[in-house]
This record gives structure tokens, sequence and C-alpha cells, in this order.
């Protein structure tokens, strides 16, 4: 999947928290919130945050489809919301590589 297919992707499926999301579908979308993000950061606040509260949804959408690909259950997203240790683990969780079988609901 090239960095425009995945941008597409990601947000055509806006709002799709099911199915599944690969690797690079998910991390090339992730470098494309970052750069855009710095780049909006450097130019406005305003514009900053209007992005951010804007691909919110798609983030969380594309994390959720990219935990079931690695074989567990979307909830996982939440223990982002932990202090410290719970971006990393996510990050660990996401990286992860994708697993055949069924989907876990």
């Amino acid at each position: 999947m090239t960095f425009q297919d995945s941008i597409r992707t990601c947000f055509s499926k806006y709002a799709d928290f099911s199915g599944r999301a690969s690797r690079p579908e998910y991390w090339w979308f992730f470098l494309f919130l970052v750069l855009c993000g710095v780049g909006l950061m450097m130019v406005s606040d305003f514009a900053y945050y209007a992005f951010a509260l804007g691909t919110l949804l798609p983030g969380l959408a594309v994390a959720v489809r990219r935990l079931r690909d690695s074989g567990r259950s979307g909830w996982w997203v939440l223990i982002g919301l932990v202090p410290v240790v719970g971006g990393i683990v996510l990050l660990v969780l996401l990286a992860q590589e994708s697993k055949d079988g069924a989907l876990v609901l």
C-alpha cells in the first residue's frame, strides 16, 4: 500500500471500526497525521487544533482496525489512556505483525 492509497483508504473509512488495517496502511496514515500536524502547528494553532479534531475519528478507526488485524480486540486502544506506560504498550501492539484467522470482537 502506498502513502496516497493509505490516506485515501483511511478517509474513505472515516468512521468504520470494522475490518482490518494492514501495517503499512496504519503507519503511512500515522506519518501523514504527524507531518500535517507539525506543519500546521508552525502555521497556526487554530489550524492545528481544527486538523487534530477533524482527524481524531479516522485515527481511532484505523488504530482499532490495526489492532484487529494483529489479533486483538479494538478495545485495546483504550490502554493508550494510561499515563506513560499505556502509550508504549499501544505502540508495541500496533507494530506487531498481522495474524491470519478470525477477527477478534
